[in-house]
């Protein structure tokens, strides 16, 4: 082992988004990586900075339809219109910048699997819409998607843990793998009754021999920290019985207050107790593998808070008291509040 966490960044990263005034602009990377070296994180100890990569199509592809890939990679070189129904503009260059996304968290999983480093944190990932033949909601090509395809492929890693705190339901990884009974999916997200897309509800199991593999937690408007607590147990219940070899935590910050566009209050101090939390999971049962990705986030204060909190926790973890009972130490701050 050479590093303890990976972290990337660089301008071909930064280059997913869609211009000015979308809230998804190209800004958000570096609101990110400007609050990393406010907090000296780029000179931490365990903390090894990396560059983006580009996948190939054949990558891609992995995961994607073939026709799908194709279409974005025609309307790229154009750059006018829409890859889904008015969500994500298919502005110029787009494709490469996706590419990029996908590459760069391949590469984190090949350093992971190499022993490299053992755990990531890729920033503008986590595109988790996009289905296999369309974009959606932002997400040109389903990194998340590409890479549990990968991780099969490559290394023959079948069970694999997928945890999503995002504030939209993770769609495009849920239905794609639905029935698959290896992968262990766990989301959190405001209730679809309130927000896009208005999916993943609690009696969405999984379906056939993949019943009872998935977890969606819906979350009420206005949900706080100590909601999100409240509903943490049920996740430690759930990766304790399905013990799984590869941890994937996609930490969307537009669960944070004061996102634009959701309504739910959660604070950094949830996404840091989630990672804390994943750690000590990665580590009892994945070899210490996990690997993260930034998700959704449209206030730039938010996201930049919310990232760095699970950046310092991945890098200061040490894991010397893993069976401190941290959720019910959590519970007795609120209850003395």
């Amino acid at each position: 082992m050479n590093h303890k966490l990976c972290v990337y960044r660089g301008a071909s990263l930064a280059r997913y988004g869609f211009g000015h005034g979308h809230p998804f602009g190209l800004d958000r990377h570096d609101a990110f990586y400007h609050e990393f070296q406010q907090q000296s994180l780029d000179h931490h100890p365990a903390i090894t900075l990396c560059d983006p990569c580009q996948a190939s199509q054949d990558q891609i592809e992995w995961f994607h339809d073939h026709a799908y890939v194709e279409k974005v990679k025609q309307l790229s070189e154009v750059g006018l219109g829409y890859l889904d129904y008015g969500d994500t503009p298919a502005v110029k260059g787009i494709y490469e910048a996706a590419a990029t996304v996908v590459g760069t968290v391949l590469d984190g999983m090949k350093r992971i699997m190499a022993r490299q480093c053992e755990k990531v944190f890729v920033p503008i990932a986590g595109l988790h819409h996009a289905s296999r033949g369309s974009a959606a909601g932002f997400c040109v090509f389903n990194d998340c998607g590409v890479l549990i395809e990968a991780l099969r492929r490559l290394y023959n890693i079948k069970k694999i843990a997928y945890i999503d705190i995002d504030a939209h339901h993770g769609d495009g990884v849920f239905y794609s793998f639905e029935s698959d009974p290896d992968l262990f999916f766990v989301d959190f997200h405001e209730d679809g009754h309130y927000l896009y897309p208005g999916t993943g509800f609690a009696d969405e199991t999984g379906i056939g021999r993949a019943k009872g593999t998935k977890l969606n937690i819906n979350m009420p408007p206005d949900s706080d920290d100590e909601s999100f607590l409240a509903k943490w147990s049920d996740v430690e219940v759930f990766i304790e019985k399905h013990s799984p070899d590869f941890i994937l935590f996609q930490c969307g910050a537009d669960s944070i207050a004061g996102d634009p566009i959701t309504h739910l209050r959660f604070t950094p101090k949830s996404h840091a107790y989630a990672a804390e939390r994943l750690c000590y999971f990665a580590n009892k049962f994945a070899k210490g593998r996990m690997l993260v990705m930034g998700g959704g986030g449209y206030n730039r204060d938010s996201l930049a808070r919310a990232w760095c909190a699970v950046v310092e926790t991945m890098a200061n973890y040490t894991g010397a008291t893993p069976e401190k009972n941290y959720l019910r130490e959590h519970q007795e701050e609120h209850e003395s509040i």
